[in-house]
């Protein structure tokens, strides 16, 4: 199209106008590829499990005197085959070892230390820790979280104490179970020990927890004065 009154004659080019009412000059959104599945609120975030310890201080120790006696071991070897004696402590040791037998008393005793010791290192490589942590339910891919058992408990004592008729309420909570034990000082008992085990059950539905405990609840007047 060619403007009127334009000496030089050139010709500009209309803008093409998208009909879906958007520029192709300008960058559309990035289209999500076909291969990447859309996150919807159906997906759950995969199994809650345990939250396992670092074990930072048995891993260091560990560590440590390995270190330790594999350093001395070998200053040990090194001087040995540079025409030095052995130290005092591993000729001992293989002298002891060469004249006592299986059934020694020091034999047994440092092999049930040995064996004591392999079994505790197993059992923190094999078990999760974090025993105070209790895993919630994952409702989004890549996000975990935890509730603390004092942290629990403290909610679950609030909610308690608001029934009418309790006096105070003491809390234990477990992994898997949660005991309750309230004192009452008017209403009927059993009428307090419903409302408090109703309250006490939303209030743990509503932790979001991935295995919630179980509740026992208990409820007794307090002890008369004098």
């Amino acid at each position: 199209m060619t403007e009127p009154g334009d000496p030089t004659g050139s010709t500009r080019r209309m803008p093409t106008v998208d009909p879906a009412g958007g520029d192709p000059r300008t960058p559309g959104p990035a289209t999500p590829s076909a291969h990447e599945p859309v996150p919807t609120l159906e997906q759950g975030g995969g199994r809650a499990g345990r939250f396992w310890s670092a074990r930072r201080v048995p891993a260091a120790l560990v560590a440590l005197v390995l270190l330790g006696a594999a350093g001395l071991l070998l200053y040990d070897v090194a001087a040995v085959r540079a025409g030095h004696p052995a130290m005092q402590w591993r000729r001992s040791l293989a002298d002891g070892l060469a004249e006592r037998h299986l059934d020694d008393v020091a034999v047994l005793v440092g092999a049930g230390i040995a064996a004591a010791v392999g079994l505790w290192l197993l059992l923190l490589a094999l078990t999760p820790g974090l025993r105070d942590l209790l895993p919630m339910r994952r409702d989004r891919a890549g996000v975990r979280a935890g509730l603390d058992r004092t942290a629990a408990a403290l909610v679950l004592r609030d909610r308690a104490v608001e029934v009418p008729g309790v006096q105070s309420v003491r809390v234990r909570m477990g992994r898997k179970k949660a005991k309750v034990r309230a004192l009452s000082h008017f209403r009927e008992l059993d009428d307090v020990r419903n409302d408090v085990d109703a309250v006490l059950t939303t209030a743990v539905r509503e932790m979001g927890l991935a295995k919630p405990p179980g509740l026992s609840v208990q409820v007794h007047r307090p002890a008369k004065k004098g």
